[in-house]
């Protein structure tokens, strides 16, 4: 089987049990997430199987949208209320309105610095196994987008007030850390409580099936029906159509001169498009190359 399977992933499994769990159904070893998702967070998590594993870098470039909830007036060492509690501070006397004034603070480039309890490698070594030993280093500060973000909830009545948001962010955001800039925008600790993945590669949850659903229609022999082919899944992706006799150069690797073919003008050099022949058969993805006046295979699919 080659293409994309969106899975929503359940509470409590690691991005690699829901792989090695898709690995053990349909019998084959090559499959590859799109995008690493904490134990306790659900939502989205787009596979590729066969192929379809070679476009998993471009999309993993794709914006990605969360639901998270945070709690105001508690911090933890993992940043969410799996970690031990660091500081507790009731909260009093907080407006919606500042509330909602905040978050809009955080739309486009933001600066983040990486969790300790993150896979970021430091001297070779990941983040969450320093900190499982009791260290801390020190991280670079990196830039993320924030794309939108809105206010869904507020519980600001209680003791350690609740606030629920929507958020579509870039590639590397951390959602756990976002939750506890916010909470320093408002001038308390913070701990991010939930947290759901809504959309990953294009893919939302209408698009996923459950574990149960891939092995009762993996049974039935109609799981194939349900696979996004490689090349709609990078579906944001220019494309250009080529002749026949192109495309079979196009086939063979040989690079294609620019003015042989039509390119979308928003291309930039650099760019990744996606290549059909006349008859719609996708031949593969091409890098943009501007300065020398023509287009050369980065992916061959055909």
């Amino acid at each position: 089987m080659d293409g994309v399977l969106a899975v929503w992933k359940p509470e409590g499994w690691t991005s690699h049990d829901v792989v090695a769990k898709v690995r053990r159904i349909v019998r084959m070893k090559r499959i590859g997430h799109t995008g690493t998702l904490d134990p306790m967070v659900t939502g989205v998590l787009p596979l590729c199987l066969g192929r379809a594993t070679r476009v998993v870098e471009y999309m993993q470039e794709r914006p990605k949208s969360y639901e998270a909830v945070l709690k105001l007036g508690v911090a933890t060492d993992t940043e969410d209320m799996t970690g031990t509690v660091l500081e507790e501070q009731p909260v009093t006397g907080l407006s919606e309105y500042t509330v909602r004034e905040v978050l809009q603070r955080f739309l486009g480039e933001v600066e983040q610095v990486p969790p300790m309890y993150s896979a970021v490698k430091v001297d070779g070594k990941r983040l969450y196994e320093l900190a499982r030993a009791g260290q801390t280093v020190e991280r670079k500060a990196r830039i993320v987008r924030i794309h939108d973000i809105s206010l869904l909830k507020t519980e600001l009545d209680k003791n350690y007030p609740e606030i629920a948001f929507a958020v579509t962010c870039s590639k590397g955001t951390y959602i756990r850390t976002l939750c506890v800039d916010i909470g320093k925008a408002l001038g308390v600790p913070a701990a991010m409580v939930k947290l759901v993945r809504t959309m990953s590669g294009g893919l939302t949850q209408a698009d996923c099936l459950t574990i149960e659903q891939i092995e009762a229609l993996h049974g039935s022999g109609e799981l194939d029906k349900h696979l996004i082919a490689p090349d709609q899944a990078v579906s944001h992706l220019a494309e250009v159509t080529l002749s026949s006799q192109l495309a079979e150069k196009a086939l063979r690797g040989i690079k294609i001169a620019a003015r042989d073919i039509v390119i979308p003008e928003h291309v930039q050099d650099g760019d990744i498009i996606r290549v059909y022949d006349q008859g719609r058969r996708f031949v593969g993805l091409f890098q943009n190359d501007r300065v020398n006046g023509r287009i050369s295979p980065a992916k061959i699919f055909s």
